[in-house]
C-alpha cells in the first residue's frame, strides 16, 4: 500500500492551525515546514498530531461535498441499508442507495471510506511508532498511545466490515479481509484474513483498555476508557463473542445516564448531551457549511439536499413504534414538521426525520454522534439474550422504558427476545451508521419491500439476499493498481 505519509502528517497537523491546543509549537514554524522529527520529538507535538486526527473526523476530503469525515461514512452505511429512505432522486450517495457504487471498483463511494480510514490509520501509526521515544511524561505517553491504538482498531474494524466477508464465530475465518497496516512508510501489504484483522483489532483494543485507565478526557471528541470499553463490546458483538460483549458493554455504560425524554427530542446536535460517549463538535470557525453532517441529515437547514430530498424512515418500521415512545416524535408521518416552521420552498414527504437538527436554517452545524450509552444497553441485552441469561430482559427494559413510559418488561426468550432487541436497536440508532453493518453481521438480507422505498429510485434494489457478493464492497481499482499484492473481491 503506497503511503505518502510525511505529506499526510503535515496535513493532519495543519488541521490544528485554528484550534490547536499547542499554539506555541505552531508559532515556532509554519506547519507546512514542520519536519517529521520535529513533529514527533515530544509528547506535546504528538498531542498536536492526535488533535489533528480528532479534527480529521469532520473535514471534507478531496473536493466532493459529501465526503466529510465520519459523518458522511455513517450516512453511506445507513443509506445502503433499509431504514433510511430517499423520497425523491438525489445525487448524493444515490449510487450507494441503489448498490451500484459499492460494486464499481472505480466509484468514489468505495474510494472514500478506503482512503479515509487508512489515512487515519497512518497518522495513528505515526503516534504509536514514536511516542515511546518522545520527550514527555509517561502519563502523556499512555494517553497518546491509548487513543492512537483505538483509532487504529476502529478504522481496521470499519474497513474489514465493508470490504471483507462477515466474521462467523466458530470457524477459522480464512476469508480475505483487508491489509493490516501497523507501520508508516511505502511498503505494500496483502489482504490479511478476516481472523487476522480481528486479532489485531482486539490486540489494539486490549492494550488501549489498559493505557487509558484513569484518563479524564477534556471533552467527548477525545477517546477515554469508556470509549475503549465500548469499542471492545461493539467488536465482540460482531464476532459473536457474547460474554465479552456483555461484560464490556456493562463496563462502558456504568455511571452514564440516559437522556430524558425532553432531552431526547432536542435535535441530537450536542456532544455534551448526557449519554454521548464519543462525538465531534463542529464549532463556528471549523464549519463546512454544505458539507456538514447537518447539511444532509437534518430537516431544518436551508440546503438544496434538505429542501428537496429530506431523509425519511422506513414506513414499515415507523408504524411499529408505539405512539407513547418518544422516538416516534423524531419523525413526522405527515411530513409537515409544523414545529420547525419550514418555508414553502421545503418539499414535504411522509415519514421524514427531524432526529438531527442543525443550529438553524442558515447554519448547518450539528454535532456528530459516534457512540452513545444507549448502544451499550443494546449490546449487553443482545449478548445476554444470546447466552440465555435471565437479566437480558431487564437490561432492555431499562433502555426501552426510558424512551416509552408504557413499555412493559418483556417475557420473551431466545430468538423472539433477540428480535425485540433488534427492533429497539433499529429505532434507537437510526441514522447513526449501524444498519448495513447490523444486517451483515447477522447474515440478514436487505429487505426494503412493503415500505416507502421507491423502486425507481433504488433501481429496483428492494431486496438483496445475504449471500449476494455485493455485501463485500469492491477494493478501489486505484489501490489494486498501486499495490499488486491486493486481490479484488468477486466482481
Amino acid at each position: 500500500m503506497k503511503f505518502k505519509y510525511i505529506k499526510q502528517l503535515f496535513f493532519a497537523i495543519s488541521l490544528l492551525i485554528v484550534t490547536s491546543c499547542s499554539d506555541d509549537f505552531l508559532e515556532k514554524k509554519p506547519t507546512e515546514y514542520v519536519d517529521f522529527e520535529g513533529a514527533t520529538k515530544t509528547t506535546e507535538n504528538l498531542m498536536t498530531l492526535l488533535n489533528g486526527i480528532h479534527r480529521s473526523l469532520y473535514i471534507r476530503y478531496e473536493s466532493n461535498q459529501n465526503e466529510n469525515g465520519l459523518g458522511s461514512l455513517m450516512q453511506q452505511v445507513d443509506i445502503a441499508g433499509d431504514d433510511i429512505v430517499y423520497p425523491v432522486t438525489n445525487a448524493w450517495f444515490l449510487q450507494v442507495y441503489n448498490w451500484n457504487g459499492v460494486a464499481n471498483e472505480n466509484s468514489q463511494d468505495i474510494r472514500f471510506p478506503y482512503r479515509t480510514y487508512y489515512r487515519i490509520i497512518r497518522n495513528a501509526n505515526t503516534i504509536i511508532e514514536n511516542v515511546d521515544a518522545a520527550i514527555g511524561s509517561d502519563a502523556e505517553k499512555k494517553i497518546l498511545k491509548g487513543q492512537a491504538l483505538l483509532y487504529r482498531a476502529f478504522c481496521h474494524y470499519q474497513l474489514v466490515q465493508l470490504f471483507g466477508k462477515r466474521y462467523v464465530n466458530g470457524i477459522d475465518n480464512t476469508q480475505l479481509g483487508v491489509p493490516v497496516i501497523l507501520t508508516v512508510g511505502n511498503d505494500n501489504f496483502p489482504r490479511s484474513t478476516v481472523e487476522e484483522v480481528y486479532a489485531q483489532i482486539n490486540k489494539d483494543l486490549d492494550e488501549a483498555n489498559i493505557l487509558l485507565v484513569g484518563y479524564a478526557k477534556p471533552n467527548n471528541s477525545h477517546l477515554n476508557l469508556k470509549v475503549a470499553q465500548g469499542l471492545k463490546a461493539r467488536v465482540a458483538l460482531t464476532q459473536g463473542n457474547w460474554a465479552i460483549a456483555a461484560d464490556y458493554a456493562a463496563k462502558a455504560k456504568a455511571g452514564i445516564a440516559l437522556m430524558t425524554a425532553e432531552e431526547y427530542v432536542k435535535g441530537f446536535n450536542d456532544f455534551n448531551a448526557n449519554e454521548w460517549m464519543w462525538g465531534s463538535h463542529i464549532n463556528e470557525v471549523q464549519t463546512d457549511y454544505f458539507g456538514n453532517f447537518g447539511a444532509y441529515m437534518s430537516r431544518n437547514y436551508n440546503s438544496t439536499v434538505i429542501r428537496s430530498c429530506p431523509k425519511a424512515i422506513n414506513s414499515k418500521l415507523y408504524n411499529q413504534i408505539p405512539t407513547t415512545d418518544v422516538r416516534s416524535k423524531l419523525f413526522d408521518k405527515t411530513g409537515a414538521h409544523t414545529a420547525l416552521a419550514l418555508l414553502s420552498t421545503y418539499a414535504k414527504f411522509p415519514y421524514t426525520s427531524q432526529k438531527f437538527l442543525s443550529i438553524n436554517a442558515g447554519d448547518s452545524r450539528c454535532d456528530v454522534p459516534y457512540m452513545r450509552v444507549a448502544e451499550m444497553y443494546l449490546i449487553e441485552a443482545e449478548a445476554k439474550a444470546r447466552l440465555g441469561l435471565p437479566d437480558a430482559n431487564t437490561v432492555l427494559f431499562t433502555l426501552a422504558r426510558s424512551r416509552d413510559a408504557a413499555y412493559v418488561l418483556s417475557v420473551k426468550t431466545g430468538q423472539a427476545l433477540v428480535d425485540e432487541i433488534w427492533f429497539q436497536r433499529r429505532i434507537e440508532l437510526w441514522g447513526e451508521g449501524f444498519r448495513f453493518y447490523d444486517l451483515k453481521r447477522t447474515n440478514s438480507p436487505l429487505d426494503r419491500t412493503g415500505a416507502n422505498h421507491d423502486s425507481a429510485i433504488t433501481n429496483n434494489v428492494l431486496s438483496v439476499p445475504a449471500t449476494d457478493k455485493r455485501w463485500q464492497w469492491l477494493i478501489p481499482r486505484a489501490e489494486i493498481n498501486a499495490n499488486p499484492l491486493i486481490k479484488q473481491n468477486d466482481l
